[in-house]
């Protein structure tokens, strides 16, 4: 296992340290699940059951009954010198009895449980006794809110000087005995090159799921072991722990050797809360009075007594007169069975003899000591302590006191963990966010070199989302991306990871792979995942999803690099249909700056008049003349000759640009039937798209108005062409929208009919007075007798509701022939005109 995996799980020995609320109780926060097993299992089956599900206990039951508990600390008792002994069952190893708590508890009653028993996990029951999970130390701690004042220190003021480095020829037995001596959870492993590696209890727990014989812990460290200057500040390696998600860090001397190993639980800024401060003055204050004033020594007992944090006085000769209650509270000593004894009796054993001369050096060169220390409580448990010493002096400047006041800090990196999360995780998803990604894909990146295998970027953005939320709201579309978080979860493996980049955009990390095939089975597992109907109050949504993939090291080996890759495949899916994938190629990146230089240059057409107007005869079937024109917008392009609309109407969209353009083609066209009108052609209709962007914009039903003004075109010569998908949302705005025109005097007509979600509700609710069939049904009316059924069905359905019919794309007399025989009035296509240029436009005689 390497270092990484240490954070699968909070570390399971934090120490309550602070107030606790008593609205909270025990069933709030307990975790759900139990990992059990029956207690004739073998070790090594529970070593792995416990790795696969990454939790540091399992619950040992027989005919339902709890009967044990076997922990990742538990491991260091195994014998690793005889592998036979994982063979054992887990009863012979396991801690009985299991200790229970009800859920109905509070936190406050809880906490004290822990101290007073010094346990690290409870099995929760509820009133009849059934098993409701396991709650910890780090649960409870989890749920505190007390904040701390923190002060950047230096590393060098924690160096404690006794790391033993084992050679890598030392077998796993003997690493596993100086862990257990001196309770350590991990050891460093010194290799002949002359780097560094690590193994820690966890991978002892790993080892026993893999039966590990006998072996060298040169091959079973992770190394290299991640390492830090001596000179780095405290904060520095505090967040490298944090970011990298190790539990421990090597700090290197300025001579290139290993000083020491330090890990997140030695690493604390000096914290200092305001009545700490104010307790050391009352201590101050009180030594320049104890002979002045009884008052003020009543004043300061008091201030221990209620003090939070631990506080003990000695005489001059260190040895202890005074403890206030939270010294009991801490380390679970009464006050009887210390006063009298010296303070080292708390002594962990961590520091060496040198430590303490130090120490002992600055107190009485400076009449102070501050520093971070580990202590043992009564029941032989090790915990970090921030602890302040003070050297009380008489008028005369003979000492008489020491003080020591000090603080349990284990909540310390708890509080911590919380704020990372904040500044590390999506609020809305609890999906990873762009930060966390960043380095996340910086060490998936790193393994998959190291292993020699592949990894994939995945950008996956949901399929018109916006629609959602401006139709339902965005608390309608917060509920849909929190199920969309959760089912991405549910696609990936443990070891991917799955990021929020913000709207509706995820990215997808996946490691170790072996094939790209992987990926795009993954890509393949996501969108048919994501398109199941989602449910959210009273409305059934469906989305699709566009994913776009790039392979390390295949597409690139760097980071920003992939995600641009994965980005630039994804605008491709869209491109090609949406709710697909498509994986990365080097043409993509081509593509892609010619569309950014189409969208560079389509900002400057209105201005260099680079866009004209083609037009389309619509034929009168029975009378064979042109009734109508279809106004479609082209651009002359000074370097790509003459763009389709099918790259400048999309592009326009995407951009905001369809607003003043398609302000400009409606103008350009009532100007164009003007110039037609005074050559005595006023009965000629005019045509013109509107497009889905155009016909959101709040102020498009007083632009059409304000054009029809300024053109003098006759409203009633007019017709403005709309899609299916524009009537869709079926709001009281849309209706609204079309009521507005239609009180200007201008025909609407239904583009495209039968090729999107049609609907006889639109045609019943909308005034609507004119259905365009497509081309897909016209192309092949004569060669296909369903096609032609679909056409003459439409015909009749829109005369049935007074609507008349304009046939699109028709291309040969026979198919005009049977267009005619059905009744439609009104046919275009390359049949009767490609679209032309106005002066190229034969109007009817």
């Amino acid at each position: 296992m390497n270092e990484t995996d240490a954070y699968a799980e909070p570390a399971e020995d934090a120490v309550l340290g602070a107030l606790i609320s008593s609205e909270v109780t025990v069933g709030q926060i307990v975790r759900g699940s139990i990992l059990e097993c029956a207690p004739d299992l073998a070790i090594h089956e529970a070593a792995r059951r416990m790795s696969t599900a990454h939790v540091s206990s399992i619950l040992v039951v027989e005919d339902d009954v709890p009967v044990g508990i076997w922990t990742e600390r538990d491991a260091l008792a195994i014998d690793f010198d005889h592998p036979d002994s994982f063979n054992r069952p887990v009863h012979d190893a396991m801690s009985a009895p299991v200790r229970t708590v009800t859920r109905d508890l509070g936190l406050q009653a809880l906490a004290i449980r822990f101290r007073d028993e010094h346990m690290r996990h409870y099995l929760v029951v509820d009133e009849d006794g059934r098993r409701c999970g396991i709650v910890t130390q780090t649960d409870v701690v989890l749920n505190q809110g007390i904040e701390h004042y923190l002060k950047l220190r230096k590393l060098d003021s924690i160096i404690k000087g006794s790391l033993q480095p084992l050679p890598e020829s030392a077998l796993l037995g003997e690493a596993v005995r100086q862990m257990r001596s001196a309770a350590q959870d991990a050891v460093v492993v010194a290799y002949a090159d002359g780097s560094y590696g690590i193994l820690t209890e966890r991978d002892l727990t790993r080892l026993i799921a893999e039966r590990a014989g006998s072996r060298s812990v040169g091959e079973l460290a992770s190394r290299p072991m991640i390492t830090v200057s001596e000179d780095a500040s405290l904060y520095h390696v505090r967040c490298m722990l944090t970011d990298r998600r190790v539990r421990h860090v090597g700090v290197m001397r300025r001579d290139g050797s290993l000083a020491d190993l330090v890990s997140f639980t030695d690493i604390l800024s000096g914290m200092e809360l305001a009545y700490v401060h104010e307790l050391q003055h009352a201590l101050r204050e009180r030594d320049m009075a104890l002979n002045a004033s009884q008052r003020n020594l009543h004043l300061a007992e008091k201030v221990i007594e209620s003090s939070l944090e631990g506080i003990l006085i000695t005489d001059e000769k260190s040895r202890i007169i005074s403890v206030n209650p939270a010294f009991t509270r801490l380390t679970g000593y009464r006050p009887d069975e210390v006063i009298g004894r010296n303070p080292s009796l708390l002594n962990s054993g961590r520091q060496g003899p040198e430590f303490y001369r130090e120490m002992w050096v600055k107190l009485s060169a400076e009449g102070q000591w501050q520093g971070e220390i580990w202590n043992r409580r009564k029941s032989g448990e090790l915990y970090p302590e921030l602890l302040t010493i003070t050297a009380i002096k008489d008028r005369d400047g003979t000492l008489t006191n020491y003080a020591a006041v000090f603080s349990d800090i284990s909540q310390i990196k708890e509080n911590e963990a919380h704020i990372r999360h904040l500044a590390y995780f999506d609020p809305l998803t609890g999906l990873p966010n762009r930060r966390l990604l960043e380095d996340r894909l910086q060490v998936a990146l790193a393994h998959a070199h190291r292993n020699r295998n592949r990894a994939a970027v995945l950008f996956i953005d949901l399929d018109r989302f916006k629609r959602i939320n401006d139709s339902l709201g965005h608390e309608v579309g917060d509920q849909l991306l929190m199920e969309v978080a959760r089912r991405l979860r549910a696609c990936l493996r443990e070891d991917d990871t799955v990021a929020r980049m913000g709207g509706d955009e995820f990215i997808v990390v996946l490691s170790d792979l072996t094939d790209p095939d992987d990926a795009a089975h993954t890509a393949t597992r996501i969108i048919e995942s994501l398109r199941r109907p989602v449910q959210v109050d009273a409305h059934e949504l469906t989305v699709t999803t566009s994913v776009g993939i790039s392979i390390f090291p295949d597409d690139s080996c760097d980071p920003v690099a992939l995600i641009k890759n994965a980005d630039t495949a994804m605008y491709r899916a869209k491109d090609e249909g949406r709710n697909a994938f498509q994986l990365y190629q080097p043409a993509m990146n081509a593509r892609s700056l010619e569309h950014l230089a189409l969208e560079s240059a389509l900002h400057r057409a209105l201005a260099r008049e680079e866009l004209v107007l083609h037009y389309q005869p619509l034929v009168d079937i029975r009378a064979g003349r042109t009734a109508a024109a279809e106004a479609l917008l082209r651009w002359r392009h000074p370097e790509l000759g003459l763009v389709p609309p099918a790259d400048i109407i999309p592009l326009a969209e995407e951009t905001g640009l369809i607003v003043p353009i398609g302000e400009w083609v409606l103008r350009t066209a009532c100007l164009q039937h003007a110039r037609w009108r005074e050559g005595g052609h006023g009965e000629l209709r005019m045509l013109v798209n509107i497009s889905a962007r155009q016909f959101q914009d709040k102020g498009f039903t007083a632009m059409v108005a304000r054009v029809i003004a300024d053109t003098g075109m006759p409203a009633a010569q007019l017709t403005l062409e709309l899609t299916e998908t524009m009537l869709m949302e079926g709001s009281e705005r849309i209706i609204g929208v079309l009521e507005g025109l239609r009180a200007l005097g201008v025909r609407l007509a239904l583009d495209d009919f039968g090729t999107g979600y049609s609907s006889l509700a639109y045609l019943k609710r909308f005034p609507i007075d004119e259905l365009k069939i497509d081309r897909l049904f016209i192309r092949d009316i004569d060669r296909n007798e369903n096609d032609a059924a679909i056409a003459e069905a439409i015909i009749k359905l829109a005369h049935s509701l007074g609507l008349s019919v304009v046939a699109e794309g028709v291309e040969s007399a026979a198919q005009l022939a049977i267009l005619a025989r059905n009744g439609c009035e009104l046919a275009q296509g390359f049949y009767f005109s490609q679209p032309v240029e106005a002066g190229q436009f034969v109007l009817p005689s």
